[in-house]
């Protein structure tokens, strides 16, 4: 009898890369994961993994199947989710994972808001980084995850997950203050175009590429006078009167500072995308339908302007 929990396991090796990576996300010892993998291919009579140096690869043969695998898992999905539906039972418990920022604005709202219209459904809320949230929603960890994109993730057609625009999130411009750009109106980006600027170093995370665009397309390259990534001294640097910076919308900083988020007028102002993703074909299962519109119905409400200091 044919397992297709071998499929599985071989869809997260390749996932994962390695096999010690994958048997840790499935709660198994390497030795087993490697046993999986043997046993599949001893039944399709194909080898499906091949020596890199001191590690394994998949063949050309396992990828191939790999293409086969991710249509079953969808058609299992879905089939889960007619079952469910059809026999009005469904799980009690939703695993909804999300980035940092993303926690206080959507998935604990989110959270909330499935508490009230869906009380028999427990909801378990993840703190997990967008790299890290394909290979545990492939593990089966995670129900839904909230993601960025380009962010050491597939693409959004991979066969093996949907990824849906949940929101576009705008960024404002981060000021001290008395900054004279402070008052009732939104602002064009390039109105800061002369300011000394705090980013990330290159590299490090996706803000700084994110601004380095908008500026550009603004028609100027921001002075970097400072480096700095997490928030909170990002906006001790600004409330010094050291520079300015773009915040997404849905990032907090600490209230005591004397900072101001401005709205960036115009229809080019800069935007970040923000995904959900689950596993393909996962969506129309009670629970996980359920959990989306709870995210839906948080971000109509998590970015709407405000002319105030941050907080």
């Amino acid at each position: 009898m044919f397992d297709l929990r071998r499929l599985h396991v071989l869809r997260v090796v390749h996932q994962l890369g390695t096999v010690t990576a994958a048997a840790r996300s499935l709660h198994l010892t390497p030795s087993a994961v490697s046993q999986q993998l043997r046993q599949l291919s001893h039944e399709l009579d194909v080898p499906l993994l091949e020596p890199d140096g001191r590690r394994v690869r998949l063949t050309p043969a396992a990828l191939r199947l790999l293409r086969h695998a991710d249509e079953i898992a969808a058609r299992w999905e879905a089939a889960r989710g007619e079952l469910q539906a059809g026999a009005g039972r469904s799980p009690d418990l939703l695993r909804l994972a999300g980035f940092t920022t993303s926690l206080r604005t959507l998935v604990v709202p989110a959270a909330e808001h499935l508490r009230t219209r869906e009380p028999e459904l427990s909801v378990r809320i993840m703190e997990v980084e967008t790299a890290a949230a394909f290979g545990r929603l492939l593990a089966g960890e995670i129900d839904i995850a909230v993601t960025l994109p380009n962010q050491g993730g597939p693409p959004l057609d991979d066969p093996r997950f949907e990824q849906e625009t949940l929101l576009d999130e705008p960024l404002d411009l981060l000021v001290r203050r008395d900054h004279p750009l402070v008052g009732a109106r939104p602002v064009a980006l390039e109105e800061a175009a002369h300011e000394p600027w705090v980013l990330p170093a290159p590299g490090t995370c996706d803000h700084q590429e994110i601004t380095a665009a908008a500026c550009s397309a603004a028609g100027f390259t921001p002075k970097v006078a400072h480096e700095a990534m997490d928030w909170a001294g990002v906006a001790a640097i600004v409330a010094s009167g050291l520079g300015v910076c773009l915040k997404p919308r849905l990032v907090r900083v600490p209230s005591e500072l004397p900072v101001v988020a401005v709205p960036l007028a115009g229809p080019g102002a800069p935007k970040r995308r923000i995904l959900t993703c689950t596993r393909r074909g996962s969506r129309a299962q009670p629970h996980i339908a359920a959990g989306l519109e709870a995210l839906i119905a948080a971000a109509a409400t998590a970015t709407a302007p405000r002319i105030r200091p941050a907080s």
